[in-house]
């Protein structure tokens, strides 16, 4: 059988699925890689990747006969996709099958942030409403929502938002002309004209970092941050520093740079609304995600085009 090199945690059902077609030799946290590699490594046709755990150039030039990767997410910087396609392996996620989901949390982000739904819970189980009501949130009627990234997931929640009647403006690297918002030309003159700012961008090395310090001051002590994406995005310490200083208002927070740590500053935040990289976690999402990982190896493996390959990253 066609052998296969699997980086990353993935959901029973795929390995078992997979199993039965494919011999998978795990790597996700192996007692002796290089004898692994030593091993295996001249066999290894494919690699199973996720988003937050990828081949670097290394793993990937040592293994000489390698076509596909195939990364169990929409995002795919944890893979050194130049790397790969320089070689001509070809490198495939798993987009639209999440987009649903993923501004599903995005969109509830939005509302419980600004109306302290969160604090509002923790408030009731602590047995603080006996001794009188807490204090009053803030409406996201006609309040400006600012997407950092109008791709598919940008998009999705950008019509989600509409319908909750709030106003849209975004920055992205693409043009954007065919779109009636309204477009800035950068962070920190979308998050200047937002009282809510949603990254929805890609991660990895281009935008790590990209709503830093500046770009919060831009959004200011009335503003909230969102972010579902992912956590490099955001400077860590800069946000840190602009709640406990009072410069935004709050924030909603999916993801983490350095997850699954999450910094203690944030998680004694009562403004601050966490979960741990849920958003795609549904059954009907990973299970979609799931089948279009086996369909993209099945299609490779038999001859015909991948169903979703990344776009050249060279």
């Amino acid at each position: 059988m066609i052998e296969l090199l699997q980086v990353t945690q993935l959901p029973p059902f795929l390995v078992e699925r997979l199993e039965k077609e494919f011999t998978l030799h795990d790597f996700v946290a192996p007692s002796d890689p290089e004898a692994l590699l030593d091993a295996v490594g001249p066999r290894i046709r494919g690699i199973l990747a996720g988003g937050m755990k990828g081949p670097n150039a290394n793993l990937i030039n040592r293994l000489e006969k390698l076509e596909i990767i195939a990364s169990f997410s929409v995002g795919f910087d944890a893979t050194d996709v130049a790397a790969a396609q320089a070689r001509g392996v070809i490198v495939t996620h798993t987009p639209e099958v999440l987009t649903g989901d993923v501004a599903d949390l995005a969109m509830t982000f939005i509302l419980m942030a600004p109306r302290r739904i969160g604090e509002a819970e923790r408030f009731l189980r602590s047995g603080k409403w006996l001794g009188g009501r807490m204090d009053l949130g803030t409406t996201v009627r006609g309040k400006r929502l600012g997407i950092l990234g109008l791709g598919r997931i940008g998009k999705a929640v950008a019509r989600r938002a509409e319908v909750f009647g709030l106003h849209i403006a975004y920055h992205d690297i693409k043009p954007m002309g065919d779109l009636t918002y309204r477009s800035y030309p950068s962070p920190g003159d979308l998050a200047r004209a937002s009282d809510i700012l949603l990254v929805a961008c890609e991660g990895g090395e281009a935008t790590r970092g990209l709503v830093d310090g500046g770009v919060l001051d831009a959004l200011g002590p009335e503003g909230f941050l969102i972010n579902a994406a992912r956590g490099t995005i955001i400077d860590q310490p800069a946000l840190v520093a602009a709640l406990a200083e009072g410069r935004i208002a709050g924030a909603a927070l999916d993801v983490f740079d350095g997850e699954p740590n999450v910094p203690a500053e944030l998680l004694a935040m009562e403004n601050v609304v966490l979960t741990p990289h849920i958003a795609s976690s549904t059954a009907e999402t990973r299970r979609a995600m799931a089948d279009l990982v086996y369909d993209n190896l099945r299609a490779h493996f038999d001859g015909k085009p991948v169903l979703t390959p990344v776009p050249p990253q060279i």
